[in-house]
């Protein structure tokens, strides 16, 4: 999963940089389908407005697709979602995840052993932009957005217990500025993630709830070239803990409209007695904006 999200990532920020604006720096569709990078929103709706009547009510959608191959996890993991933005404020969002997850997997839990399952995710998002960037006509003041996801999971969650359920929330709320003080420019991205997820939900929902901390940079070292850096903190609870994810990225703007990005994921140790690590590995992504 965090293979899939690091390519997210590269293709998200890359195209944000090379809309050369912030508002033409809008997010990409990540794993979730969300506007964000890889496994992290960012806060800017995730679409562009065409000139035009109804140019302030209906964006243009964006589409991205994404493969990830853990092969230390045995894990095929595949997504496809779609995001658009209306009135330039309210960003909704789906997005479809297919997991074939293979024999070997998370040493911490015994009944997970011998786990072989292709599991099927669908994710509902909703996010409002509270706070446009450079607000009140500075140069330092972030965007701000807060947001949902709705998501449900055909795992079979009675392997981890009675507990654990098959849907569940996510809330959040995030900060991204685009810096162009520096010699090139600079995006930066941090927020809050409420979640009560086990692998992103994919394993289900956990009966308790964590909020941890999630953040990105990238920078755009030519107009249509961006590397750049995502982390997410691995929620915790009492009977399920998540590991860290961390991503590398590069993503190529090929034109307006295309994008391709590359990236290594590491999302936790594999092999690990007590957390639910997914190893590492690459991802490649296509993303197209209408």
């Amino acid at each position: 999963m965090k293979k899939v999200s690091v390519v997210m990532a590269a293709v998200a920020l890359a195209a944000a940089l090379f809309s050369g604006s912030a508002e033409a720096g809008v997010p990409l569709v990540n794993l979730e389908g969300v506007g964000g990078v890889a496994f992290n929103p960012l806060a800017y709706p995730a679409a562009t407005y065409a000139k035009g009547d109804g140019q302030d009510v209906i964006a243009k959608p964006r589409i991205g697709a994404w493969y990830v191959n853990l092969n230390g996890s045995d894990i095929d993991w595949t997504t496809i979602g779609i995001a658009d933005t209306f009135f330039k404020r309210v960003e909704l969002s789906y997005g479809y995840e297919s997991v074939n997850l293979g024999p070997k997997l998370f040493t911490f839990n015994s009944d997970l052993g011998a786990l072989s399952q292709n599991i099927h995710k669908s994710n509902i998002g909703a996010k409002a932009l509270l706070l446009e960037e450079n607000s009140f006509g500075t140069k330092f003041i972030p965007a701000v957005s807060v947001g949902t996801i709705y998501k449900t999971t055909t795992f079979e969650t009675a392997k981890l217990g009675s507990s654990v359920d098959k849907e569940g929330f996510d809330f959040y709320a995030v900060a991204t500025k685009l810096v162009t003080e520096l010699p090139r420019p600079v995006v930066l991205s941090a927020g809050v993630l409420s979640t009560r997820g086990q692998v992103n939900g994919i394993l289900g929902f956990n009966e308790k709830r964590d909020t941890v901390f999630f953040g990105n940079v990238d920078v755009l070292p030519l107009d249509n070239v961006a590397l750049g850096f995502e982390f997410k903190q691995g929620a915790e609870f009492n009977s399920f803990k998540n590991a860290n994810y961390w991503n590398a990225h590069a993503a190529w703007f090929v034109n307006k409209n295309l994008s391709l990005i590359a990236a290594y994921a590491n999302a936790g140790d594999n092999r690990s007695t007590t957390k639910a690590g997914l190893g590492g590995g690459t991802v490649v992504s296509a993303q197209y904006e209408f």
